[in-house]
């Protein structure tokens, strides 16, 4: 199985998936891909913008990617898929049309025989057992929070530690603390900007300036680590 799980797409100041890019490259290989592209997470664009989007990227790199809207039978391009590759946008739209869909079994069952995975922001989360860690307003009632279970562990992307002056509601913190007290058996990764982890097989590795921050119910205090850092706990 391989896993790109990206925090999201576009760092301030940079152009879109500008800093994920040779990740990306490297993580397909040099050997030309054309990966199958979901873009239901995305609800203030076009299926068709968000694919040109995509696929300029994939491009630069010597990839390609073609959106599922062009095929009749999902499933069937699933199925067929050299990769699959999941955009970020909200992603209770996003979980609720891969339900819709039929496609949770089908890419999960795909991921598992091999094909690569990339996902950034809800393409992340839906990587999850749940997509109960994601920050996105619930927009649409999906089925159910179920979302691919290619790991074990939780993702909270564009993870933030600020409290800004003056805000006196919960922060990003305190929310996966409630979550960790009605999961306790579950790890949740807070990954934060520009960062990602990247699985082949049985091996995991952390990537980015940042340090990424693993709790843990039954750890006093969440971890920080850094790139050089072993996380094998997270798929141990």
């Amino acid at each position: 199985m391989k896993l790109l799980l990206i925090s999201n797409s576009t760092n301030a100041g940079e152009q879109y998936l500008e800093y994920p890019k040779q990740n990306i490259k490297e993580f397909l290989h040099s050997e030309p891909v054309k990966a199958l592209f979901i873009p239901y997470a995305g609800v203030t664009i076009s299926y068709d913008d968000y694919e040109a989007k995509v696929k300029t990227r994939f491009n630069e790199i010597g990839h390609d990617i073609i959106s599922i809207h062009h095929f009749e039978d999902p499933v069937a391009a699933v199925n067929q898929a050299e990769a699959i590759v999941i955009g970020g946008g909200n992603t209770f739209q996003l979980i609720n049309l891969l339900q819709k869909n039929k496609l949770i079994e089908p890419i999960r069952e795909r991921v598992l025989k091999g094909a690569p995975y990339i996902g950034w922001s809800a393409g992340a989360n839906v990587a999850c057992p749940t997509i109960c860690t994601t920050n996105d307003m619930p927009i649409v009632q999906p089925e159910s929070f179920k979302a691919l279970g290619l790991v074990k562990f939780q993702i909270n992307p564009h993870y933030l530690d600020a409290n800004p002056e003056g805000h006196a509601g919960e922060t990003r913190e305190m929310r996966l603390q409630e979550y960790m007290i009605l999961n306790p058996k579950v790890m949740v990764v807070g990954l934060r900007e520009g960062t990602m982890i990247c699985i082949e097989d049985t091996y995991i590795r952390y990537i980015g300036k940042r340090n990424v921050r693993i709790n843990m119910y039954t750890a006093a205090h969440p971890l920080e680590l850094d790139e050089s850092s072993n996380i094998d706990l997270l798929i141990s």
